[in-house]
């Protein structure tokens, strides 16, 4: 397989791991969407003796999208790098190949 093979390869399997990033990202909007919407019916000014157990109910809920949009973020980021390194060969510094594989560039100090 050539170099320009294996960057095809490389780039369609980045492109179906987008797509599926996509797919988590829709299901977690309708998620979201569901929550809000029991939120609103079922907590209520009545619901809670103190407004800080009302906020603290709600941030449970939404604490786990936001780590899991926290996590797809970073996986998008590290997506983005290697596509920087497939697309622009040229710019072959030793930097953004050490990113690429999570190892330390010349830049970087122990």
């Amino acid at each position: 397989m050539s170099r320009e093979e294996a960057y095809q390869v490389t780039l369609e399997a980045i492109a179906k791991m987008q797509w599926n990033v996509a797919l988590i990202l829709e299901a977690k909007a309708i998620e979201a969407e569901k929550v809000r919407n029991w939120l609103c019916t079922h907590i209520a000014n009545g619901t809670y003796p103190d407004h800080s157990d009302q906020l603290s109910t709600s941030l449970q809920f939404n604490e786990q999208n936001i780590e899991v949009i926290e996590g797809l973020t970073k996986l998008c980021n590290g997506l983005s790098r290697n596509m920087k390194v497939i697309i622009n060969p040229d710019n072959n510094d030793s930097d953004s190949m050490a990113s690429m594989f999570g190892g330390m560039g010349s830049g970087d100090q122990d």
